[in-house]
């Protein structure tokens, strides 16, 4: 009776055409849903739209009429006035006015547009410059009614901004050197669009001043269109490479065509599969591709490289095809179960998109093992019988071998003969990367996904250089009784004190409360001197000053900072960092505050805004992957143990992805590198690569081993076939995703380094390490009856044979690899 991987095996061989069309069937089928593709590019859907913090922010932002908003900065180093010419002021008015155009259809209300919301935008021309127009009464003015046509007009202009503590480090720079505009949106997604236009107005004028774009819904906005189009070069690059790489292996058009159809079909199915759910593709999907093509053609390379081996002309396809499946099927079976599973682990985490990231990576791995089974031996047989002349490792070496060959056994040796040393040298590894995963920072900076050198790099370094900051979040605070409670000098006394203990000790750039309006107002009240940009002493005094305000062009500007009840206010804070890390210090410092200097009444305090969003995501997806990796850990450690029948061979298996890891997280905390999405998303994978090699490797020594009857007569062997299938793994898929380096988005060069490391470490662990532990543990580890064939029960005691007798006892023995070595 047949069992079900010779039913499967046979069924590929001898109904190839049938395996071929049924496969084009799924791809067609799949690939009808691509015009469905609907993108999400919105990063507050990493989180539930029920998480507290997601809930709170959408409450505060209708509460306080708040939007998402663009910050265009100018700056004019070069000038002993800085922005403050005619000729920049002029530009900056146009720009303005430009911006206000900025509206666009809206789909979700026929009729009506969206855009940029002119009301609230702030810009010299639509801000107010206040000053005393007669005792107890404002004058309020238009700060630049129209650009100014002289040097004079110009410098007036800045003296009335520089004389407004509500605008210097927001709209003005303290040194008058640079000007921002801010450009408030009804929808964020609208962000790029808004980026773009604004960027080709500006090219026309010229180079006479430095102009740069920022804030986070554009560096948001931005990621998420960029990525999808890096994707469209790096993943075509890479697959070229890869192309390359395995012609000059296997040196057959025919045969490499096979891995990128493997893992063209399996992305396209996995990916169709998703939109045909109705799944939209997230920023975290959009790397689904790289991930399934590096895991894909893992096992597709194994099955090359075994038949490359073990091919001649004199066996022919069929039987030599049958004869690599059955070697390779329950090795690569283990290998997808255990990487699908380790993907799998992520639908535990808190967040969705890494939810569905995790479940269709682990269906596409376990659909490209059943295409390899299937389709590999297909696509063999449907090959012309002329492809295969001269093919194989016996004919293209012509009985000589291979620089790989060559290095491997030297490898291998040194594993063998030094295998204690070896050991030591991990060790130490091991220990030095325990220290750097100490020093690893958990932070996320969305400015710094973008290449040194992109223009939103560069606008955030340089306008956090000149101004409170371009990162924002809200500070809501809310009296637990009574109401007009923020009408109280005692209550705006403590807002102001804590707000400049905040600056001065510098957790935020800048911060804009009531009770800065309410001190500006007061002053110009007064006399317009410095000296009395306070609280007034009554809540009279600070009605007045709020009524007086309301006078304004802009009467409305206050209901940003307080509701019409005055029960709750907003401290608006700027931050000159993206670091989630700065966001974390200021929450402990504003709880530390409010803990060691009681607030006159009892008041609540809760975040809001993109910065503080990102800032709770970075903590989720920390645990949140953490908790996944080790959960999958587990998974993983138990199904080896299962299909080894063995917790020493379970946990042997379990070393290259251990060390992997750690080796990885080590050298992040050496380099001072931010551990963040990327990062860890890619722990994922060393999971299921290095998983991948031990398993090889493992399964292809104990069956060897059962063969010879020992590990000193196996040794030899695994350093033939199984190691150069492994290597050659490494080679090609380390290397052929070193093209993702030329990519503007910084993901995008982490995911090439870090899949290349990935690689590189754990083939390394794998080749030199497992073979050093089997060397040293060889009594324990080959006890078992099994490993055991007439006149060997000695064997063991004897130093390994690949150290007595060098390489060329690799040609020998009761196998002999039918010559291969």
């Amino acid at each position: 009776m047949k069992t079900p991987k010779t039913s499967l095996i046979d069924f590929a061989v001898n109904r190839s055409k049938w395996v071929a069309f049924g496969l084009l069937a799924i791809m067609v089928f799949f690939a009808m849903f691509f015009p469905n593709m609907t993108m999400d590019t919105d990063p507050e859907n990493m989180l539930e739209p029920t998480e507290p913090v997601r809930v709170f922010h959408n409450a505060a932002k209708k509460r306080f009429d708040l939007s998402d908003t663009i910050v265009v900065g100018v700056i004019k180093d070069n000038d002993p006035h800085g922005v403050f010419n005619p000729r920049t002021l002029a530009h900056v008015f146009e720009l303005t006015r430009f911006a206000k155009t900025l509206r666009y259809e809206d789909p979700k209300h026929p009729g009506k547009t969206t855009g940029v919301i002119e009301v609230d935008m702030v810009a010299p021309s639509m801000v107010d410059h206040m000053r005393q127009a007669g005792p107890g009464t404002i004058a309020f003015e238009w700060l630049m009614r129209r650009p100014p046509t002289t040097e004079a007009e110009a410098l007036a202009v800045r003296d009335k901004a520089l004389s407004n503590p509500l605008l210097v480090g927001q709209m003005v720079s303290a040194d008058g050197k640079a000007l921002c505009l801010y450009l408030p949106l009804t929808d964020k997604l609208l962000s790029y669009d808004v980026y773009t236009a604004l960027r080709e107005k500006i090219r026309e004028f010229g180079d006479a001043e430095d102009w740069h774009i920022a804030g986070l819904p554009v560096a948001e906005g931005a990621i998420g269109v960029e990525m999808f189009s890096e994707m469209v070069i790096a993943s075509p690059l890479a697959m070229v490479l890869i192309f390359g790489m395995l012609y000059a292996m296997f040196r057959r058009w025919s045969m490499v065509i096979l891995p990128m159809l493997i893992a063209t079909a399996t992305v396209v199915a996995t990916l169709g599969a998703m939109i045909a759910l109705g799944l939209p593709v997230h920023i975290l999907s959009s790397m689904l591709p790289i991930f399934l093509m590096s895991i894909s053609i893992c096992d597709a390379i194994h099955v090359l490289s075994e038949f490359f081996d073990v091919y001649t002309a004199e066996k022919g396809r069929k039987e030599s095809i049958k004869e690599v499946m059955n070697t390779l099927f329950m090795p690569m079976f283990y290998t997808s179960l255990t990487t699908a599973a380790g993907f799998f682990s992520f639908v535990t985490t808190d967040i969705p998109p890494a939810r569905v990231f995790g479940a269709f990576v682990g269906v596409g791995v376990m659909f490209a093992w059943i295409i390899t089974i299937l389709f590999v031996p297909a696509y063999i047989m449907l090959l012309p019988e002329r492809t295969l002349r001269d093919f194989g490792m016996a004919a293209h070496r012509g009985g000589r071998d291979s620089w790989l060959t060559r290095l491997l056994h030297r490898l291998g040796e040194i594993a063998c003969r030094r295998s204690k040393v070896v050991l030591a040298v991990f060790l130490a590894c091991t220990a030095l990367s325990v220290w750097g995963m100490s020093q690893i920072a958990i932070n996320d900076n969305y400015a710094k996904r973008f290449a040194v050198g992109h223009p939103i790099r560069e606008a955030d370094t340089a306008l956090n250089r000149h101004f409170g900051g371009t990162y924002t979040a809200s500070l809501v605070l809310d009296a637990k009784k009574g109401e007009e409670v923020f009408k109280r000098p005692d209550v705006l006394n403590y807002m102001a004190a804590m707000q400049t203990w905040l600056e001065r000790n510098r957790y935020i750039g800048k911060s804009t409360s009531l009770a800065d309006i309410v001190r500006k107002v007061h002053q110009e009240l007064v006399d317009g001197r410095p000296e009395n940009y306070r609280i007034p002493p009554t809540e009279g005094a600070v009605a007045e000053c709020v009524m007086q305000y309301q006078q304004s062009h802009k009467p409305h500007d206050i209901w940003h900072f307080v509701t019409p009840e005055f029960d709750s206010a907003n401290i608006f804070m700027q931050f000159q960092s993206g670091d989630s890390t700065r966001t974390e210090a200021a929450v402990k410092a504003i709880q530390s505050y409010i803990e060691n200097n009681k607030p006159p009444v009892a008041l609540s305090c809760q975040f809001a805004g993109l910065h503080y969003i990102n800032y709770i995501f970075q903590g989720k997806m920390f645990w949140g992957m953490l908790g996944s990796l080790a959960g999958s850990y587990i998974i993983v450690l138990v199904m080896m143990t299962v299909l080894f029948r063995s917790v020493a061979w379970g946990f042997l298996c379990m070393i290259p992805m251990t060390l992997t890891i750690m080796f990885m997280y080590g050298a992040l905390g050496f380099l001072g590198l931010d551990y963040d999405m990327p990062v860890a998303v890619l722990g994922a994978i060393s999971l299921g690569i290095a998983v991948d090699f031990a398993i090889h490797f493992l399964e292809r020594s104990r069956q060897i081993t059962s063969q010879t009857g020992s590990w000193e007569k196996a040794a030899p062997r695994m350093f033939g076939e199984p190691a150069r299938a492994i290597s050659r793994n490494v080679i090609i898929i380390a290397f052929g995703f070193l093209p993702m380096l030329v990519a503007a988005l910084v993901p995008y060069k982490t995911t090439g380094i870090l899949l290349f490391s990935i690689l590189i470490i754990s083939g390394v662990v794998t080749l030199v390490l497992l073979p050093a532990l089997l060397t040293v543990g060889r009594r324990w580890f080959f006890r078992a009856r099994r490993f055991s064939t007439q006149g060997d029960a000695g064997a063991s005691h004897d130093r390994p044979a690949l150290v007595t007798v060098g390489i060329g006892a690799a040609k020998g023995g009761a196998a002999d690899d039918a010559g291969r070595e």
